[in-house]
């Protein structure tokens, strides 16, 4: 399946992504800094999570949420194995509109 779908689910992104947005996420090994990825969570592998990549590490991807005060991210978890990764966000479907 190229696509997947996302739910944002807290602050952490904010301004960039919104508390119950819906995302598509396009599954592809071809991200890098700048890009807000959908990822499965280093230590809780049930957890699918979504950040912005800030630079490449030699052990992966590291991540940090645009909200630094409401992220949980790599500075707390460490790098992102790039085998973990999903793909990036490509298209917001949910809310259609937004105020």
């Amino acid at each position: 399946m190229l696509f997947t779908r996302v739910r944002i689910i807290g602050p952490s992104m904010e301004p960039a992504l919104r508390n119950d947005d819906w995302w598509l996420v396009r599954r592809t090994v071809g991200v890098g800094p700048g890009d807000i990825v959908a990822f499965v969570h280093p230590q809780r592998p049930d957890l699918v999570v979504v950040k912005r990549i800030v630079f490449a590490d030699p052990a992966g991807w590291w991540v940090e949420g645009d909200n630094a005060a409401a992220s949980e991210d790599s500075r707390q978890f460490g790098p992102v194995p790039r085998s973990h990764v999903i793909g990036r966000l490509s298209w917001r479907y949910r809310p259609l509109l937004r105020r």
